[in-house]
C-alpha cells in the first residue's frame, strides 16, 4: 500500500500550505468515494457510514485510502488553523486551541481505525510492512495530538513508536530516504522538545530517549522490529549499556581562547567527541606511516573534516531551535552556543587549510619542486633511465594547481576572520592577517615562477619582491607566537620555521632575478634585433653599449632634422579660440560667418529712394 509514501507525496504537492492541502484532500476524498460508490448524492441526506472492514480493504485497497485521506484532511485543518493563530498576541488559547486539538485528535482516531482494520492480515490482505507503516502513521498522528495537548509523556511514547518503526524500515525498504526525511524533519525535533519539557538532559541522544520511551508491552511491534533491525530496541545487551554510558564519555565542555563553555546539546557533544577521536587517529596514522604520497595524506583528513562538519551542523541546528523558541541573544544558553559555533567552525576551517597545505607539497610548496606525486611517476622514477627535466607545460600545470590550493586556503582564512567574536580578538586577528600574507606570498611565488618559465623576468622580479615584503611581515608575527609541535598534523597554524624558510628563499630569489633583469637591461641577454642600427648614439645614452663597444660612426642625425619643440600650454589654449582646424566648425564661428554674410548682402543691395512725405506721394 505504501502508506507513508502516499501521505508524504500528498503533503509535498502543496509545499507546506496546509489550507491548500486541505482543499486538495477534500477533492481527492470525494473522487475516491465516488469510485467506491459510497459518496453522498447531491442534495441527499447524510447517513452515518459503517466502519470500513478488513474484507473491504482486501477487495478494494482504495478503502484504506479513504481512511488515510480523512485523517490527513483533519490534520491539515488543524495545522492550517494553528498557522493562522500563531501570530496572536496571547498565543493559541480558548476555543481556537480546543478546535485545533479536536481536529488533530480526529486524525489520530482515524489513523488508529486504519490500524485496527489492517491488524488481521489474513482478512485485510495487508503485509507486515503495511501494518508497521500504519502503526507508525498512527503514532505520528497521536503524537501530534498529544503535542498540542502538552501531554509530553504520551507524546514522547507515540513518537518513539514511529521512530523505532521508521528506523527499522530504513534499511529494509525502498522508501528509506522518505523515512529518513520524516525522522530528521518531524519526529526527532518533536522528541527533543518533549524530552526538554520533561527535564531530560540535553546530552542524552535522541535514539536513547526514544528507546527508553518505547512501550515494550506491544509484543507484536517488538518482535517485528527486532526481525528487521535488532539494534533499534536493544535494552538489555552489553552494547546498549555501553551506549547508555556513552554520554559520560563524550566531552562535557569545549575550550576556546581561554573560555570554557558547557556542551549541553547531545548532538554537538557527540560530534565534537568524534572530532577529537579523529584528530588522535590522524596523528597516530601520520606518525606510524612514512613515505606516504601527498594525496594519501590528504585523504587521511576526511574523517576529521566530516566530524567537524557534523559539529558545525549540530551547533547551527541548536541555535535555530533556540531562536524558534524566541530565546534572546543575552540568554546564557545562546551565548554558550555562539562561542561553540565559533570554536567548531574555526576547527573545521583549520583542517581544511591543513589538507590544502598537504597537497601543495613539502614546506607548503615553497621549494621549486615539480616532481609528480602519482604512483605511476614514482614507479618511473625508480627505473634506471635517469631523471629528466619536466616540460614547461607540465610545470605550468603544477604551478596552476598550487595557485588553486593557495586560493582555497585564502578563502578559508577570510571565512575564519568573519566568525563571531574573532574581529574583537586582536591577537587572533593579527595571526590570521599574517596567515593571509603567508599564503599570498606563496601564491605570488608560484605565479612568479610561471612568468620565469615564460622568460618574463621583469614580471617575475616584481612578484617576488611583493612576496618578499609579505613574507617578512608574516615572519615577524609568527616568531612571537607559540609554535605548534613538530610532529602534529598540518592545520591553520603556521610554524616559525616555515615562515623563516619562505623568507630566506624569497631573499635569494629576489637577488637572483635582480641580477637576471640587470643583465637583460644592460644588453647581455638582449637579442641582436632589440635596437635598430639606424638609431643614433644621442638617442641611446641611457643604454649600456652592447659588449662595451661604442659605435662612433652613428653619433647624431646629420643634417639635423626639424623637430617639434614643446611650448607652454597656455599659448595653445589661447590659440585654440582663433584657429579653425579642418573638419572643426564651432557654433560661434558659424554665427560670425552668418553675420558677415548678412552684412555683405545688406551692403550689396541698392538703397531705395524715399518718395514724398513719409514715403508717400510722387518722387
Amino acid at each position: 500500500m505504501d502508506i507513508t509514501k502516499f501521505v508524504v507525496s500528498g503533503r509535498a504537492q502543496t509545499f507546506g500550505d496546509n489550507a491548500a492541502y486541505r482543499g486538495q484532500l477534500s477533492r481527492r476524498l470525494q473522487k475516491c468515494r465516488r469510485r467506491l460508490g459510497i459518496a453522498t448524492k447531491p442534495r441527499g441526506k447524510f447517513q452515518k457510514r459503517d466502519d470500513i472492514s478488513p474484507e473491504q480493504i482486501k477487495e478494494k485497497p482504495e478503502y484504506a485510502h479513504v481512511l488515510l485521506l480523512t485523517s490527513e484532511r483533519a490534520w491539515a485543518h488543524g495545522m492550517s488553523m494553528r498557522a493562522v493563530h500563531m501570530a496572536d498576541a496571547k498565543g493559541i488559547t480558548g476555543r481556537n486551541r480546543s478546535h485545533i486539538i479536536s481536529r488533530i485528535d480526529k486524525a489520530a482516531r482515524t489513523a488508529e481505525s486504519l490500524v485496527a482494520a489492517l491488524a488481521d492480515t489474513d482478512e485485510s490482505g495487508a503485509t507486515t510492512t503495511d501494518l508497521l507503516e500504519a502503526y507508525a502513521y498512527a503514532g505520528l498522528m497521536r503524537g501530534a495530538a498529544n503535542f498540542e495537548k502538552q501531554s509530553w509523556d504520551q507524546c514522547l511514547k507515540n513518537y518513539a513508536v514511529s521512530r523505532a518503526i521508521y528506523s527499522a524500515l530504513t534499511t529494509n525498504s525502498s522508501n528509506g530516504e522518505t523515512f529518513k526525511d520524516l525522522l530528521s524533519e518531524t519526529i526527532d525535533p518533536s522528541i527533543q522538545y518533549a524530552a526538554y519539557q520533561l527535564k531530560t538532559p540535553r546530552t542524552v541522544p535522541v535514539h536513547i530517549i526514544a528507546r527508553k520511551a518505547f512501550p515494550s508491552s506491544n509484543t507484536f511491534l517488538v518482535d517485528e522490529i527486532n526481525k528487521l533491525d535488532p539494534t533499534v530496541l536493544r535494552q538489555g545487551d552489553q552494547e546498549a549499556k555501553k551506549e547508555l554510558a556513552a554520554p559520560e564519555d563524550v566531552p562535557k565542555d569545549i575550550t576556546w581562547r581561554g573560555r570554557k563553555v558547557p556542551l549541553e546539546d547531545a548532538a554537538i557533544a557527540q560530534a565534537w567527541g568524534r572530532t577529537q577521536t579523529a584528530l588522535s587517529n590522524l596523528g597516530e596514522k601520520l606518525a606510524s606511516t612514512s613515505g606516504m604520497l601527498p594525496k594519501e595524506v590528504a585523504s587521511s583528513y576526511d574523517d576529521i573534516l566530516a566530524a567537524s562538519q557534523d559539529a558545525v551542523d549540530a551547533t547551527k541546528q541548536a541555535i535555530d531551535e533556540l531562536r524558534g523558541e524566541n530565546v534572546p541573544q543575552t540568554d546564557p544558553r545562546m551565548q554558550s552556543l555562539q562561542i561553540t559555533r565559533t570554536a567548531v567552525n574555526y576547527e573545521m576551517i583549520s583542517w581544511r587549510i591543513g589538507r590544502n597545505r598537504v597537497l601543495t607539497g613539502k614546506h607548503d610548496g615553497a621549494p621549486e619542486d615539480y616532481s609528480e606525486v602519482s604512483k605511476r611517476e614514482l614507479k618511473k622514477a625508480k627505473e634506471p633511465s635517469g631523471t629528466r627535466d619536466e616540460k614547461p607545460r607540465r610545470k605550468l600545470a603544477k604551478l596552476r594547481e598550487r595557485v588553486a590550493l593557495y586560493d582555497g586556503a585564502l578563502q578559508n582564512v577570510q571565512e575564519a576572520k568573519v566568525l563571531p567574536g574573532i574581529p574583537a580578538d586582536e591577537e587572533l586577528s593579527e595571526q590570521l592577517d599574517a596567515t593571509e600574507k603567508y599564503f599570498t606570498a606563496l601564491k605570488s611565488l608560484s605565479i612568479a615562477r610561471s612568468h620565469a618559465l615564460s622568460e618574463n623576468n621583469i614580471n617575475a622580479l616584481a612578484l617576488l619582491h611583493h612576496a618578499q615584503t609579505l613574507a617578512k611581515a608574516a615572519a615577524q608575527v609568527f616568531s612571537a607566537n607559540p609554535q605548534p609541535p613538530s610532529n602534529s598534523p598540518l592545520n591553520i597554524q603556521i610554524s616559525n620555521d616555515s615562515a623563516r624558510l619562505l623568507e630566506s628563499l624569497l631573499d635569494r630569489e629576489v637577488q637572483r632575478y635582480r641580477a637576471l633583469v640587470h643583465l637583460q637591461n644592460t644588453g647581455a641577454g638582449a637579442g641582436e634585433s632589440d635596437v635598430h642600427p639606424s638609431v643614433p648614439l644621442i638617442d641611446r645614452l641611457s643604454e649600456y653599449p652592447r659588449g662595451g663597444v661604442v659605435d662612433l660612426e652613428n653619433i647624431i642625425h646629420y643634417p639635423p632634422k626639424p623637430t617639434f619643440v614643446p611650448v607652454k600650454p597656455i599659448f595653445l589654449d589661447v590659440a585654440w579660440n582663433y584657429i579653425e582646424y579642418p573638419g572643426r566648425r564651432t557654433k560661434e564661428s558659424e554665427r560670425n560667418r552668418e553675420e558677415r554674410d548678412d552684412g555683405a548682402k545688406e551692403a550689396a543691395a541698392p538703397a531705395q529712394q524715399k518718395r514724398g512725405w513719409f514715403g508717400f506721394g510722387r518722387s
